[in-house]
């Protein structure tokens, strides 16, 4: 079934009113608006610095990752060649290709992400009326991931445009979005490629959240009947969840993040199933959407096992408890 964007959002709107149109679905909303009344910007803060912060330090690894997706044919010996390699042509300066725009988009990125899913996890439980708290955990963590995915398109971009076109590398942030704004006909072509961030975005946040929430959770609940005390091991708990999904986050987002780099590395007007096909066909198969998989591991694990021990350690420094812990 082929969608345009106009009548996607036609299409939502039009359940979102049949949803609202029963006295009890009218109810459930109403217990759910609520439910919103707590919500606590210490989240927001707390994922913003985070996810700034774990993004900003690794963008040398997501560079040489990027060139690996955009061009296996020259970077297809593994990432400590290929990291050689854009040392030796292009200079120590290259692996920082993009910081402006990750930090930033990363930045309000993390912000949306943790602070929409802390904030809709009581509301998508009331929705839904269920105590299943993995139910609406993960409906919490697609909705987030889509709105996180509509703030971090512009940034992301430019910021693989900058890694990988030669015509933008040496430009700063603002210039390289008025130059894409030019080039693709106005602001909206900053969000040609939102299909692509959801594919990745949303099943990302999906393993990512749920299974940090669900691992911190089992973890404290075993310390707790062991009778060991959990407020000496918080810190190994973070640890241990944020690795463990950090690993789940990098293989069901991998497919979508080889997709996203390829929507954005030029100015092809291909639509979504476009780029997926041409990958499809292109890059060997199945296989093809896991280009630079060694890279992004590596990458992935690197950031959410950072993100999410940032994200603990603000969290527990602006007055909240840690992630599973209540």
């Amino acid at each position: 079934m082929n969608l345009t964007k106009n009548n996607l959002v036609v299409g939502l709107i039009s359940w979102c009113m049949v949803l609202l149109s029963s006295p009890a679905a009218y109810a459930d909303t109403a217990a759910a608006a609520a439910a919103c009344k707590g919500v606590d910007w210490r989240f927001f803060v707390a994922g913003g610095v985070c996810a700034a912060t774990s993004h900003g330090i690794t963008t040398p690894i997501d560079v040489v990752k990027t060139r690996m997706q955009a061009e296996p044919e020259i970077y297809n010996k593994g990432i400590s060649d290929a990291t050689m390699s854009i040392l030796k042509t292009d200079g120590p300066s290259a692996l920082l290709g993009g910081l402006a725009p990750t930090v930033v988009g990363y930045g309000i990125e993390g912000a949306m992400k943790f602070g929409v899913y802390e904030m809709t996890k009581p509301l998508m439980a009331k929705l839904l009326s269920t105590k299943n708290t993995a139910t609406a955990f993960i409906a919490a963590s697609v909705i987030a991931g889509a709105v996180a995915s509509v703030f971090l398109c512009p940034m992301e971009s430019a910021r693989i445009r900058i890694v990988t076109d030669e015509e933008y590398k040496d430009k700063s942030l603002s210039s390289t979005l008025l130059q894409l704004i030019k080039q693709d006909g106005g602001i909206t072509g900053l969000f040609s490629g939102i299909y692509a961030m959801l594919s990745k975005q949303v099943p990302y946040t999906m393993a990512k959240q749920v299974s940090f929430d669900i691992v911190a959770g089992l973890l404290y609940k075993s310390l707790a009947q062991s009778g060991k005390s959990a407020e000496d091991l918080k810190w190994a708990v973070s640890v241990l969840s944020a690795f463990v999904a950090s690993l789940f986050a990098c293989m069901l987002s991998q497919p979508g993040d080889m997709i996203l780099t390829e929507t954005y590395k030029n100015s092809s007007q291909q639509s979504f199933w476009g780029v997926v096909n041409n990958i499809y066909q292109t890059k060997g198969g199945v296989g093809g959407f896991f280009t630079g998989t060694s890279a992004r591991i590596l990458h992935v694990s690197t950031i959410i096992t950072s993100q999410l021990v940032i994200y603990d350690i603000v969290k527990q420094f602006l007055g909240l408890p840690a992630t599973g812990s209540h």
